[in-house]
């Protein structure tokens, strides 16, 4: 079983604060780019669709890839995989700030989502590690998993906010290249501190399902692209692969997701709700500062601004989340969430901050900082440490393929910033659909299983 490193070898909290650190450079990638993005369609003259694949083709590549990620993790050590995924992750950034054609910027965030990939499960099953379940050994005054947790949901939710705030800020007094660059030394400093700060854990060793990796990433992409250019061939193909790919799992010997661990706790409804979730969060970035710009007029610099009170937000909620009343506060905070999108669809092509975005800024990222803290514990809870990486791999994975799924549906019902309202509504529709997902599927009793003592 792999090695749970004690608190005082680890020193717990500069630990989480260096694999925080990478968590919050992979979300802010995500994001960062969405302001930059009408300097991007100017500065290499993409058109509509090419420039949502500027978004996608790091969202996709991400979430269709974290499965076997997650896996990697398990099986050659998450210490050793987060090093080899920070490392491609910072080397792909670099490439995107200097790509010299759309086709090379879409390739590098391609390559940015590989990355990510490889550390994103990794850092999340080194923080499970690092922070065992149950209280502080000895009584002492150290951080909970809860808590660590807590942690790492509010850096989740501050780094999709900042990147659209510091994406602004970059666009504006130095370039969009520089939303790619900027990246590059944070992820460098994660890789060091976390070098210095956290020991090698032992890897759990056995196989790899190689056709489901295969089976699951080409028909996530296939499913994408069809969503994108509007392709039924593609579509049925993608859903063959998926069907595939399931069937694959109650068979294989080392299946990229064992059905053990969809059993375990609430794994599999947890992942449903997070699907939702993260078409909603990806779909309102990528809106919002379209919105912003193309319609209401704003600078990058003010589109980035004014978000200040999402981000703000979204990390206080998620610092308040693990002291909050289980599924009655994660309904509350969807609620929130719903009633937020709802606000900004009714926003006018000449609405004012104070009235048309204020208020909603507020309501959704109360929502959205309650919400991921919360389903990221569920989709963790009750599993044995073995699993580790491949849980930490499932939640981030559905994050991003709901993302990249939402984003290509959302495009499609909305293909231009006028479509604004149409775009907001649908995505308080998903938001709804979130709540009765949660209200439903997370209703039941949870049934642990055994937990890792190791």
């Amino acid at each position: 079983m792999p090695r749970v490193p004690p608190a005082t070898e680890t020193r717990q909290g500069p630990a989480l604060v260096a694999l925080a650190t990478a968590q919050f450079v992979v979300v802010l990638s995500t994001s960062i780019v969405n302001v930059a993005l009408p300097a991007v369609s100017g500065g290499l003259g993409l058109s509509a669709g090419a420039l949502s694949w500027v978004v996608n083709a790091y969202v996709l590549a991400f979430g269709a890839l974290l499965l076997p990620g997650g896996r990697f993790a398990d099986l050659f050590g998450r210490l050793r995989m987060f090093v080899a995924g920070t490392t491609v992750f910072a080397l792909a950034s670099l490439a995107a700030g200097l790509a010299p054609n759309a086709a090379a910027l879409i390739a590098a965030r391609a390559a940015q989502g590989v990355g990510a990939a490889l550390l994103a499960p990794a850092a999340l099953a080194l923080v499970l590690l690092i922070f065992p379940p149950g209280p502080v050994p000895g009584g002492g005054a150290g951080m909970t998993r809860g808590a660590a947790l807590g942690v790492w949901g509010a850096v989740s939710g501050a780094g999709g906010a900042a990147g659209v705030i510091l994406g602004g800020v970059l666009t504006e007094w130095y370039g969009w290249r520089a939303v790619y660059l900027v990246v590059v030394p944070l992820a460098a400093a994660s890789l060091g501190a976390t070098l210095l700060l956290v020991p090698a854990d032992r890897p759990t060793g056995g196989g790899l399902d190689l056709v489901g990796a295969i089976t699951s990433t080409a028909g996530l992409t296939a499913v994408v692209y069809a969503l994108t250019a509007r392709q039924p061939l593609a579509a049925a193909a993608g859903l063959v692969l998926l069907a595939a790919f399931a069937d694959r799992q109650r068979r294989a010997r080392t299946p990229l997701v064992p059905p053990r661990l969809l059993r375990t706790g609430r794994v599999a409804a947890a992942n449903l709700a997070m699907t939702l979730l993260g078409a909603v969060w990806v779909g309102l970035f990528y809106f919002l500062p379209l919105y912003q710009q193309q319609v209401l007029g704003y600078s990058a610099l003010a589109a980035g601004l004014t978000q200040l009170p999402l981000a703000l937000t979204v990390v206080a909620a998620s610092t308040l989340a693990p002291r909050l009343p289980g599924r009655a506060g994660l309904a509350a905070a969807l609620t929130a969430l719903t009633l937020g999108l709802g606000w900004l669809a009714l926003a006018r092509t000449d609405g004012t901050f104070a009235v048309d975005l204020l208020g909603p800024s507020v309501l959704v990222g109360a929502g959205l900082g309650v919400a991921f803290v919360r389903l990221t514990t569920l989709a963790t809870d009750g599993v044995p440490a073995a699993d580790s990486g491949l849980a930490g791999g499932l939640v981030n994975t559905t994050r991003q393929i709901g993302g990249a799924l939402g984003l290509a549906l959302l495009t499609a019902a909305a293909p231009a910033a006028a479509d604004y309202r149409t775009a907001f509504a649908a995505t308080a529709v998903i938001a709804v659909l979130t709540t009765a997902a949660v209200l439903t599927t997370l209703s039941s009793p949870t049934h642990h299983t055994r937990r890792n003592r190791s």
